[in-house]
């Protein structure tokens, strides 16, 4: 939990996490666009889709498929944007072989956000109900515990994407990396939701949901990279504390391959 202490120190890196995730948005605007249609267009399967359905069964079992179908898309997308995190791209032939390689991740992420909308909506006003201290008690407990459950989740496709495969597995690392950085995980929550909010200047297509998976995923990225570095530069034996972590000669390579630009580079890169 260093960074709590620590978050100061790390500004140079989250100034470089910006920054590159602006510039990988700008060089695959068109992929980033239509991911994020893409997902737009899943979302009216269980929202639109039911209200023409007079059985009401039958569009239960739609909304909960579609909602099933939009969490397998995001974790299909942010297996796609790995590769432009990595200085890469991908094709949509990548992203449709990712969502057979991804739906079970989806499907568990899903689940997840059942388990959120029956805690919001069911138990956490039933125990209100009560007017009690233990059902006051009760509630705020399964009111924090969603609310780090909900910082630890957001890395939950951009693990997938990188470290494992298994959905009890990713969950358990969701909270590894929360818990080890907590300052960290607390600003990229933040800065998620501010992205989303700007979105809606663009109807969602920029940067939208792919951008904030684009996001997090450079963030795991980079928070990988200290892992990294600690395997290499293990802490003297008998001291109980890590060393701190040199971001600057960490991110030397990676500010290279990213590099800097300027206005004009950005509206006429071809003069250059």
């Amino acid at each position: 939990m260093d960074d709590i202490v620590n978050f100061t120190y790390y500004k140079r890196m989250i100034g470089f996490l910006v920054k590159k995730t602006f510039f990988d948005i700008w060089d695959n605007l068109l992929r980033i666009v239509l991911l994020n249609l893409g997902f737009i267009l899943s979302l009216t399967i269980p929202i639109i889709l039911p209200g023409f359905i007079p059985i009401l069964a039958l569009a239960i079992a739609v909304f909960a498929v579609g909602c099933l179908w939009c969490t397998v898309y995001l974790v299909a997308a942010a297996l796609s944007l790995k590769a432009v995190s990595d200085y890469g791209i991908f094709s949509f032939a990548d992203f449709w072989a990712n969502l057979k390689a991804g739906w079970p991740a989806g499907i568990a992420l899903g689940f997840i956000g059942f388990f959120f909308f029956l805690a919001v909506k069911i138990i956490i006003p039933f125990y209100l109900q009560l007017n009690s201290p233990i059902g006051l008690l009760l509630a705020a407990v399964i009111f924090w515990t969603l609310a780090l459950t909900l910082i630890a989740s957001q890395f939950f496709c951009a693990i997938r994407a990188r470290l494992d495969t298994k959905p009890l597995k990713i969950i358990k690392k969701c909270f590894i990396i929360f818990f080890d950085n907590s300052g960290f995980s607390i600003f990229t929550l933040l800065y998620t939701i501010v992205t989303l909010i700007l979105s809606i200047v663009f109807a969602f297509l920029l940067p939208g949901p792919a951008g904030t998976l684009l996001f997090l995923d450079e963030a795991l990225r980079l928070r990988l990279m200290k892992y990294d570095w600690l395997e290499a530069n293990p802490p003297a034996e008998g001291s109980p504390k890590r060393r701190a972590i040199p971001w600057d000669a960490i991110l030397i390579e990676e500010r290279e391959k990213t590099g800097s630009r300027t206005f004009r580079n950005f509206i006429f890169p071809w003069k250059d």
